[in-house]
């Protein structure tokens, strides 16, 4: 079993650029805050609805399933596991399948693991998507075929890190994220131009049953980074290992020990 923890200096090995983005869109808005939209009494009545909910607590087990590529180096790799959610919020991966270039798995797949944990380990506050750090502005209503939803431009407040400009898509009966999209308003590194995210939720009688995760990081050494993560809740039943036996299927991958380093 794979643990992402701590390094040995006692601090997350993770760069904060993936925690910050993942963290703003990890958590829902503050009830408390004062809400500053224009807005008809429906969608206004959408984002109270979000803005109450504070976000859905993360599943105990799942599945994550990531393809991750380097296009400019013609690299790419793939993970496919069940992650356990322990009570200290450690994350912990039984490898199902993991295939792709070592340095995609090292550098883009490893990192957004630990990446993952540092999201549980900082404070929500700074960087969510509440009315404390940006504005909201009611644009339009949309219909994707299976849901309705409110659609509003979300503009932070101060150019600061790990705040990003774009959209936000409410369900117009439950107030529940069904897209959240836009780019980072400050780079996070000089080597680093530009950072994209999109986030599709699947949602089904009030319950959001699966995150569709893009990101993509325009980079000035290795040009463009892509990563697409796919998560889904497991319940006891663990469809996953019908696929096969859960293993670590990759000795170069799996051998991270609890310091974020190799045995």
């Amino acid at each position: 079993m794979l643990r992402i923890t701590r390094s040995k200096n006692g601090k997350p090995a993770v760069p904060p650029m993936l925690a910050i983005i993942l963290l703003s869109l990890a958590h829902a808005a503050n009830a408390a805050e004062v809400l500053e939209v224009r807005a008809t009494a429906g969608p206004e009545a959408a984002l109270e609805q979000y803005m109450a909910g504070g976000g859905q607590a993360p599943w105990a087990t799942e599945s994550i399933e990531i393809h991750a590529a380097l296009p400019k180096l013609e690299k790419t790799g793939r993970l496919l596991a069940v992650r356990h959610l322990a009570p200290t919020s450690e994350s912990q991966y039984e490898v199902v399948q993991l295939a792709g270039d070592p340095t995609v798995k090292e550098q883009v797949i490893v990192r957004y693991l630990q990446a993952q944990q540092r999201v549980a380990e900082m404070p929500a506050a700074s960087v969510a998507i509440a009315p404390a750090n940006y504005k909201f502005a009611y644009k339009r209503a949309v219909d994707d075929g299976e849901h309705q939803a409110y659609v509003f431009q979300i503009m932070p407040r101060h150019k600061r890190e790990g705040l990003i400009k774009g959209e936000l898509w409410l369900d117009e009966h439950t107030g529940l994220p069904i897209r959240q999209s836009g780019r980072l308003v400050k780079s996070p590194s000089i080597f680093i131009k530009r950072i994209t995210i999109t986030q599709e939720n699947t949602v089904r009688d009030g319950i959001i049953e699966s995150h569709l995760t893009h990101i993509t990081i325009e980079t000035r050494l290795v040009g463009r980074a892509e990563l697409v993560i796919e998560e889904r809740p497991l319940g006891e039943e663990r469809p996953l290992a019908e696929e096969g036996p859960l293993a670590l299927a990759d000795a170069e991958f799996a051998t991270w020990n609890n310091e974020g380093s190799r045995r």
